[in-house]
């Protein structure tokens, strides 16, 4: 088996809407592994889910005088295939059910999908 990992899963956990500051680096790092042929995944876990409800994160900026939403930089990673996976317990209780998404969102896992990533050797991991 190959050294070389070539698939990284993202927990974002502290990447919230109300600290849009902590929110750039993540998909910034994710469209980089994309752009490096990795197979990618953000996992959105508490709050963070609310950044897949459509105008929230377009609607933030990461620093004063930055013209760039945290929404482009999300539609730049996944324009790069990275997929957008929440869990389902945050969006049953953070995410209303008239509430409309962003399209690039892929669907919900549970906590245990990036527990499984953390444990596979083929996937390196990382928090923000």
């Amino acid at each position: 088996m190959s050294e070389h990992r070539s698939k990284l899963a993202i927990l974002l956990w502290s990447a919230t809407p109300e600290r849009p500051q902590l929110c750039a680096t993540p998909f910034v790092h994710a469209a980089a592994a994309a752009a490096f042929d990795c197979e990618v995944e953000i996992h959105f876990a508490g709050p963070t889910v609310r950044l897949l409800v459509a105008g929230v994160a377009d609607s933030l900026r990461p620093w004063p005088g930055v013209d760039t939403s945290i929404y482009n930089m999300m539609r730049q990673a996944a324009n790069l295939n990275v997929s957008f996976r929440a869990c389902a317990m945050a969006m049953g209780a953070m995410v209303g059910k008239d509430e409309a998404l962003i399209p690039e969102y892929t669907g919900t896992v549970a906590a245990s999908a990036f527990v499984a990533r953390a444990l596979d050797p083929e996937w390196a991991t990382l928090v923000f």
